[in-house]
């Protein structure tokens, strides 16, 4: 069963390649990092502080193509992890039917806050149990 979750902390570093951004169980006390790169994490530092893009940024854009296509986004799930990788998937209907896009949790998660309003975050409990040794 997927678990609720929240974004609780992006850490942006200007002397590192990977960024950090934490996740917290809506209704309980997991929480635990995801490593993604400077630009998705000051996309979603951006989104998260309200500051506005000039011209509309990558995930922007992708929001607005899947809701000129007439879709609708669901949410998002962090559905896997292997090998130290974790895997997303964007969840979006359209005609009555679920479609679900892979994309890295990075994109996903900018995706999420970049909709109005923020989209919820799961992540399944396999993974949990996986990233935090239980």
């Amino acid at each position: 069963m997927p678990v609720p979750m929240e974004l609780s902390r992006i850490i942006i570093s200007e002397i590192n390649d990977q960024q950090v951004i934490y996740l917290k169980e809506i209704d309980g006390d997991r929480t635990f990092p995801i490593l993604i790169g400077i630009f998705e994490a000051t996309s979603i530092d951006r989104r998260v502080k309200g500051y506005p893009s000039p011209r509309p940024l990558t995930h922007d854009l992708i929001v607005g193509v899947v809701e000129s296509l007439g879709a609708e986004f669901q949410d998002v799930l962090i559905s896997e992890l292997k090998e130290h990788t974790y895997f997303a998937r964007l969840r979006v209907r359209h005609d009555g039917e679920l479609i679900e896009i892979d994309a890295r949790p990075s994109d996903a998660i900018a995706v999420a806050v970049t909709c109005e309003p923020a989209l919820p975050i799961y992540v399944n409990e396999d993974v949990l149990n996986d990233v935090l040794g239980e």
